[in-house]
């Protein structure tokens, strides 16, 4: 009688506990009933320190069930870490098969055409996924140069413009190593050969390209700024590009002043005639191809009619003329 008792004792408790335990893994805590909420596993956690702090993170009602649960499925030692998204309404079963899957937050960077390596310092700090000084050092680390094979004095022009899916604990090292990787990829054999052809190295090419990307707006004039610089190189005249000077006196996408046009620098492309030491930015495709292809004209001056487009002229007379025309209709 007394051992049919306990049995029945012990039935009893087995029964609330599973349906405890059930309701604990299967119905939603309150850190997400009404929105998604971001976690973060650390490296080399234990289930009982990944379980603690999901509970206090209240993703999870019971760390005590998402443990039992997890030494049920076998997976307590198989929990990935990094950062997570636990999406609305999520059971503990859901947020441990999360964990399981290793289905890590993608956090999407904008490099676009045109930009320069600052300016992708400033987003990936604005993502919180690097600080802007660690990525601006480590772009002119002798070193970290080497490392990617890389005859430069900087990343600039390297990165490829794109759009890329970084994941919290990467190191600037791996992020910027993807971003160099993808410009190899996307130049290829081809393109080097061509630039050969032409007497330009890979270098001198995006250097190139990434003055044009930075004049041009509209695409259908790739190919005409690029054959204004090609005809002042081969000519010996100084390129005069602005977006070289704004490089030289860090105004990036500022006008500039007559004291900036001056200043003595080796991107100052209005006191020295042919290319500068290196890219200004980082070229896409088209302006690459440009670099490569410029329009069959003769046009040795262009100057902007409005925001978009420019006027383009084969001497100087017509130039000034231009340029005059386009200061008069700008300040009416």
């Amino acid at each position: 009688m007394r051992l049919r008792l306990v049995a029945g004792f012990v039935l009893i408790a087995v029964t609330f506990g599973s349906v405890w335990l059930a309701r604990q893994v299967l119905s939603s805590a309150p850190g997400v009933t009404a929105a998604p909420r971001l976690i973060e596993v650390p490296a080399h956690e234990g289930i009982l320190s990944i379980a603690a702090s999901l509970g206090r993170a209240e993703v999870i009602r019971s760390p005590t069930g998402f443990v039992l649960l997890s030494l049920a499925r076998g997976t307590a030692r198989r929990l990935q870490a990094g950062e997570y998204e636990v999406e609305r309404g999520a059971t503990t079963l859901e947020v441990l098969r999360l964990l399981e899957s290793g289905r890590i937050k993608q956090h999407p960077i904008l490099h676009p055409e045109g930009a320069t390596v600052a300016e992708l310092a400033r987003a990936l700090e604005a993502a919180r996924l690097a600080r802007s000084a660690d990525v601006l050092r480590l772009a002119r680390d002798p070193a970290f140069l080497r490392t990617l094979g890389l005859e430069a004095p900087s990343l600039e022009g390297y990165l490829f413009p794109d759009t890329y899916q970084f994941v919290r604990g990467m190191t600037p090292e791996e992020m910027l190593t993807r971003m160099v990787q993808r410009l190899r990829a996307k130049l290829g054999p081809d393109l080097v050969a061509r630039a050969r052809a032409r007497g330009l190295s890979v270098h001198q090419l995006l250097t190139l390209a990434s003055i044009i990307e930075r004049e041009a707006v509209v695409r259908d004039e790739l190919r005409l700024i690029s054959a204004v610089f090609w005809n002042r190189l081969k000519l010996d005249m100084p390129l005069q590009a602005d977006p070289t000077v704004q490089y030289a006196v860090g105004r990036e996408r500022r006008a500039l002043s007559r004291a900036d046009l001056l200043t003595e620098h080796p991107y100052n492309t209005y006191r020295r005639s042919g290319l500068p030491p290196g890219p200004i930015a980082s070229a896409g495709l088209p302006a690459i191809e440009a670099a490569l292809d410029p329009a069959p004209v003769k046009y040795l001056y262009f100057v902007a009619m409005d925001d978009r487009r420019h006027y383009f002229s084969t001497t100087v007379a017509q130039h000034n003329a231009a340029v005059a025309r386009y200061r008069l209709a700008h300040d009416r």
